[in-house]
């Protein structure tokens, strides 16, 4: 078993907790034979540790452990932005209805019970962690000609947050409260899809309300504002769909339209019809020019 922290970075790393690695040899084994760096601790306050360090592609959780419990630990990362995302797969003798209904309301994705079968956890990790990774590919792709974006749950509070949009909201001077979404903003959440609201607070942002996106979250895109920005201001006015704009996100990038298929889970043929209304919205007539604009090149 690799404990290192420095794994390969071309190895989908997975971080297995349990308070008996011993007995998880034959499944450690499996899982390094399959291509992935394996990383093990043997309780929640270790396994946060090693988070503290190094964020895998998913984790193995027994749901039973001495001090912190599975459950605790597993509350723990998805209150940690950094970590969130990170598919959690419990895996316990714990087979009552209440223990798995715990386990998937503390945010696991998956459960599997003691004994294991290797070949079917290894199975349900490459599904979660490929998910995952197409995810975090996707939302992060947006933060494009300086686009950020935000999802905020029913209750306002922040469900998911862009690398940049993480950058302005920091700098907001704001009293709201941990994982809230700021007083500025909050002002976005009241209006019609598609209408900007224009902040004044520093940094200037313009937020646009995309209406519900999934698990009934509402999408907002923020943009700073600032002179001369016309090719931002464009993109900002087009409206886009969230889906658009994940599309134009991996045209920018250089991506096929076979590639961003295989990245969003569509067929090429829908790529196409997307980008059809991008460049119809937008005001352009190739890929080239619609990609140049999202990299802000054009005015």
């Amino acid at each position: 078993m690799n404990l290192s922290l420095n794994p390969q970075s071309d190895r989908p790393v997975v971080l297995v907790v349990d308070d008996a690695p011993s007995s998880l040899g034959v499944l450690c084994d499996t899982l390094e034979g399959a291509g992935y760096t394996v990383l093990v601790a043997c309780d929640g306050e270790s396994a946060l540790e090693r988070l503290e360090l190094v964020t895998p592609d998913a984790i193995l959780l027994d749901g039973v452990m001495p001090g912190l419990s599975g459950f605790e630990t597993c509350r723990r990362i998805k209150i940690t932005p950094a970590w969130a995302h990170v598919p959690v797969i419990f895996m316990t003798g714990l087979s009552e209805t209440a223990h798995v209904v715990e386990g998937f309301a503390c945010g696991g994705v998956d459960y599997v019970v003691k004994p294991l079968r290797a070949q079917e956890v290894l199975a349900r990790l490459h599904t979660h962690a490929r998910n995952a990774r197409i995810t975090r590919m996707a939302r992060d792709a947006v933060d494009v000609a300086g686009l950020g974006v935000l999802f905020v749950d029913a209750l306002g509070r922040i469900a998911w947050r862009s690398p940049q949009a993480a950058v302005w909201l920091e700098a907001l001077e704001d009293s709201s409260g941990a994982g809230q979404v700021p007083a500025a903003i909050k002002a976005a959440l009241d209006v019609d899809s598609t209408q900007v609201v224009h902040t004044l607070t520093t940094p200037a942002l313009s937020v646009r309300n995309m209406g519900i996106a999934t698990l009934g979250e509402t999408m907002l895109l923020l943009e700073l504002q600032s002179e001369g920005s016309v090719a931002s201001s464009r993109l900002t006015h087009a409206a886009l769909t969230p889906r658009e704009t994940e599309v134009l996100s991996w045209l920018a990038k250089g991506k096929t339209n076979r590639d961003i298929a295989d990245i969003l889970g569509m067929s090429p043929r829908t790529v196409n019809k997307h980008l059809e209304h991008i460049f119809e919205k937008l005001g352009v007539e190739t890929r080239a020019a619609a990609a140049a604009l999202a990299s802000g090149h054009l005015a």
